[in-house]
């Protein structure tokens, strides 16, 4: 028989309810020290009924920061915050993966440590603006990153590992795609480097590489998700063979066993897919997560066709908690209120209601 979207699945030795997955989404609700705002534990449990949660990105340290209010996994203070959110989501029966970011040049000098300067593979200023605590202020050019740096910020990455397992996650995801750091070195766009980590393609997967090497010396590589962006033009990305440059990036992967590959399909910024994805998909051995723009129909048919293992879903989770069940049973869904996506309180946060309660209130 053909696999279902909402029977059991593995992802390494994990074993997932269904598989439906709650993608990574910023909500910039953290609090001083960006830690996470206790009301993220009400919201994480709240949509527990996915088979696997990915936590929003969260910054393995000061420096990877780009927006205002995102929660780290760096100190002390965001893995005692965190905890509460794993455990709360573990007693509802779910598992949560969170997303390693560092953000490079799609930052500000304001949200920095000592109003430092943004840093990319190379200095190139992106379009458009970067979001601070005083409104909107147009990208800078930022700092093409030193040969002898990047030793520094993999170890970063690998401490943000050391204090996820700390609070007690199932694994964790590297954030290598939207136009950020590791994103900025695999796409030639953004990366004209003329040193080991610029040039060819094995040069521009230094970076992800190193990064999986030492996080993998934390978690067994089981635990451990890549997510990547393909042909996404979010944040002012561009790569000139993107078919090819990402089946060779792919097919490196395969090598370590990872717990599963993601992948956003197409440009978020309009939903266009130009891309193959069915031989992206065909270059990974492992199991294959797809997302962007999925409906249950076009889910349960990538499921049935082999198309992918996994579908993540992002808006329709943040306003339907219970949204596993609405799939299944084919329920109407709560509209999504956009103005509340980022930053505020529980308002578009936690209060969306359960099938049952907007259905009473005449909503749906």
């Amino acid at each position: 028989m053909p696999a279902n979207l909402f029977e059991p699945t593995k992802i390494g030795d994990l074993t997932l309810a269904n598989r439906v997955v709650m993608a990574p989404m910023t909500r910039n609700r953290a609090i001083e020290g960006n830690v996470p705002n206790p009301l993220a534990v009400t919201y994480y449990q709240q949509r527990a009924g996915a088979g696997l949660i990915i936590t929003e990105a969260s910054q393995v340290s000061p420096e990877g920061i780009g927006y205002p209010a995102t929660p780290g996994i760096h100190s002390e203070a965001q893995v005692d915050g965190w905890r509460r959110i794993v455990n709360a989501v573990h007693e509802a029966g779910s598992r949560i993966f969170i997303q390693l970011w560092y953000c490079g040049r799609i930052s500000h000098p304001d949200l920095l440590p000592d109003h430092a300067t943004p840093v990319a593979p190379s200095a190139i200023r992106p379009e458009g603006e970067a979001f601070t605590y005083d409104g909107p202020k147009p990208f800078i050019e930022p700092r093409a990153l030193e040969t002898d740096e990047i030793p520094g910020i993999v170890a970063q990455y690998e401490h943000a590992a050391e204090m996820a397992k700390q609070a007690g996650f199932d694994g964790i995801e590297v954030h290598g795609a939207n136009g950020y750091l590791i994103d900025q070195f695999l796409r030639d766009g953004t990366n004209q480097r003329e040193d080991p980590y610029g040039g060819s393609v094995e040069n521009r997967m230094r970076l992800l590489n190193e990064v999986l090497d030492a996080v993998c010396t934390v978690w067994p590589a089981n635990r451990v998700g890549v997510r990547l962006t393909p042909e996404n033009s979010f944040n002012d990305m561009r790569d000139s063979d993107p078919q090819n440059h990402f089946s060779y990036f792919i097919r490196q992967l395969n090598v370590r066993g990872l717990a599963y590959l993601h992948l956003l399909e197409g440009d978020m910024l309009n939903q266009s897919r130009t891309l193959d994805y069915r031989a992206l998909r065909d270059q990974f051995d492992g199991p294959y997560m797809a997302n962007n723009g999925y409906d249950k129909a076009r889910a349960q048919t990538a499921i049935e066709n082999g198309d992918a293992d996994l579908i993540a879903f992002g808006v329709p989770f943040l306003a339907n908690p219970d949204l596993v069940r609405r799939l299944k049973e084919d329920l109407p869904l709560n509209e999504p209120d956009p103005s509340t996506f980022y930053g505020g309180d529980e308002k578009g946060y936690t209060d969306y209601p359960l099938y049952e309660e907007a259905h009473k209130a005449g909503v749906i």
